[in-house]
C-alpha cells in the first residue's frame, strides 16, 4: 500500500510515503523540506496511518529530509506520540546530528497524549462531562447577570445623587419606542384575549343561568392577572428582543469599546434609560389593556348573553375592586426591569459576528418570558397568602 503527498510545482514540499513491508511492520519514509511553509501537505497522510496503524512496529526513516524547522519537528514529535499512544512501536532510522540536537531541544516542550479507556469515557464521562459543563455554563451566567445588575445598581444610585446625569430626551425617545409603538399590537392582543375569556367563560355560565357572573371573571382575571401577563410577554418579545440587538450591533460596531474609551459608562448612556423608559411605559400599557380587554368581554357578552351595557357596567363596579387593577399595574414595573435588564445583557454578550445577534436575541426573548412568568408566580403566592 503506498500514499504521497506531492506537489509538481513546489518539488521541496514535504513529502510522506508509507507501506505495509511485513504483516505487522511499517515504514515510513520522509522526504523534502520539512519547514512551516510546507509541512501542511502531509498532515492528511498522518491522519489516514493513524486509522489503519495500531499495534504495530513503525520504522520511520527520516534521511531523505533535506531541511527541518521547529514547525516540522513539531509535528514529527506529535504524530510520533500519536502514533506510540496507538500502541505502536515507533524507530526513527538514519537520523543526523542536526535533525538529533533539534529533536532533543523540542521534545521538553511537548505533552504526551493521555492514555484513557474510550469506552468507559463515550458511555459514562460524556453525559456527565456534558451535565457539568452545561451547570457550569449557567452558574457562570447567572454570576455574570447578577454582575451586571450591580453594575446598573450602582450607575443608579450615581444618576440619584447627580440628576444631571440623567438623560431624560433618551428616556422619553425609549418611552416613544418601548409604549407609544407597541400600543396597536397590545391593543389587538387585549381584544383578542377578552374575546376568548368571554366565550370560554360564557359557555360554562350559561348552562347554570349564572350570566351575570361572566362580568365578575373578565373584570377580575384581566384587571389581575391577564393583562399585565400577556403585554409583558408581547413585550418582552417585541421591546426586550429590539434591545438585545440595537447594543448587540453596537457592540459588533466597536461603538461601546469607543464609549469607554472617551470615558462614557454604557450602562448611564445605554441601559438605564431604557430600563426607565420600560418601566414607566409598561403600567401605562397594562391600563391600556385593561380597558381594551374589559371591552372586548362586554361586547360579546352583549352579543352571545344579551347583557346589556348598562348591567354591565353597573356588575362591574360593584364587583371590580380597585385593589385588583392596582395589584395588576403594580406588576408592571417589575416586569419591565426584568425585561429591560435581561435584553440589555444579552445585547452587551453578542460577540464578534453576526450570528451571535440572533442567538442572543432569541436566548433574551426566552429567558424575559420566563422571568415574568415565574415573578407573577411569586407575586400569585405572597398576594394569597396575604389574603390581598
Amino acid at each position: 500500500m503506498n500514499n504521497q503527498a506531492s506537489n509538481s510545482q513546489q518539488p521541496q514540499q514535504a513529502k510522506l510515503q508509507w507501506q505495509v513491508v511485513k504483516d505487522n511492520t511499517t515504514k515510513l519514509v520522509s522526504t523534502g523540506e520539512w519547514t512551516h511553509s510546507s509541512v501542511q501537505t502531509v498532515t492528511k497522510i498522518f491522519e489516514q496511518l493513524l486509522k489503519t496503524c495500531r499495534d504495530k512496529t513503525i520504522q520511520w526513516d527520516v534521511s531523505g529530509i533535506e531541511q527541518v524547522d521547529s514547525a516540522g519537528m513539531m509535528l514529527i514529535i506529535h504524530y510520533f506520540d500519536l502514533l506510540q499512544f496507538s500502541n505502536c512501536s515507533v524507530h526513527i532510522l538514519a537520523a543526523n546530528n542536526e535533525f538529533n540536537r533539534l529533536y532533543e531541544l523540542l521534545r521538553k516542550y511537548s505533552d504526551k497524549p493521555t492514555k484513557t479507556n474510550p469506552v468507559f469515557s463515550s458511555s459514562l464521562l460524556s453525559p456527565l462531562e456534558s451535565t457539568g459543563q452545561s451547570t457550569m455554563t449557567f452558574l457562570l451566567g447567572l454570576i455574570e447577570f447578577l454582575t451586571f445588575i450591580g453594575e446598573n445598581f450602582i450607575t443608579f444610585i450615581y444618576s440619584l445623587t447627580h440628576l444631571g446625569a440623567i438623560r431624560f430626551r433618551s428616556i422619553i425617545k425609549n418611552i416613544e419606542d418601548a409604549g407609544v409603538r407597541a400600543i396597536p399590537i397590545v391593543a389587538l392582543t387585549s381584544f383578542l384575549i377578552g374575546i376568548v375569556i368571554a366565550y370560554q367563560g360564557a359557555v360554562q355560565l350559561e348552562k347554570f343561568g349564572a350570566n351575570i357572573f361572566i362580568v365578575d371573571m373578565i373584570g377580575i382575571s384581566i384587571t389581575r392577572e391577564l393583562a399585565p401577563l400577556i403585554t409583558a410577554i408581547v413585550v418582552a418579545g417585541r421591546t426586550g428582543s429590539s434591545y438585545t440587538a440595537q447594543l448587540g450591533v453596537m457592540k459588533i460596531t466597536e461603538e461601546i469599546d469607543a464609549m469607554r474609551t472617551m470615558g462614557f459608562d454604557p450602562h448611564q448612556f445605554l441601559v438605564l434609560p431604557r430600563i426607565f423608559a420600560l418601566m414607566i411605559a409598561l403600567p401605562l400599557l397594562i391600563l391600556f389593556a385593561d380597558i381594551i380587554g374589559i371591552l372586548a368581554g362586554m361586547l360579546i357578552s352583549h352579543l352571545h348573553l344579551h347583557l346589556s351595557y348598562a348591567e354591565f357596567f353597573l356588575r362591574l363596579q360593584t364587583s371590580l375592586d380597585v385593589k385588583h387593577v392596582w395589584i395588576g399595574i403594580g406588576k408592571g414595573p417589575f416586569f419591565a426591569w426584568l425585561i429591560a435588564s435581561v435584553g440589555c445583557f444579552h445585547g452587551f454578550q453578542v460577540s464578534q459576528n453576526t450570528e451571535s445577534i440572533g442567538r442572543y436575541t432569541t436566548i433574551s426573548v426566552v429567558n424575559a418570558i420566563f422571568l415574568v412568568i415565574a415573578c407573577d408566580a411569586v407575586f400569585s403566592v405572597i398576594l394569597t397568602e396575604l389574603g390581598i
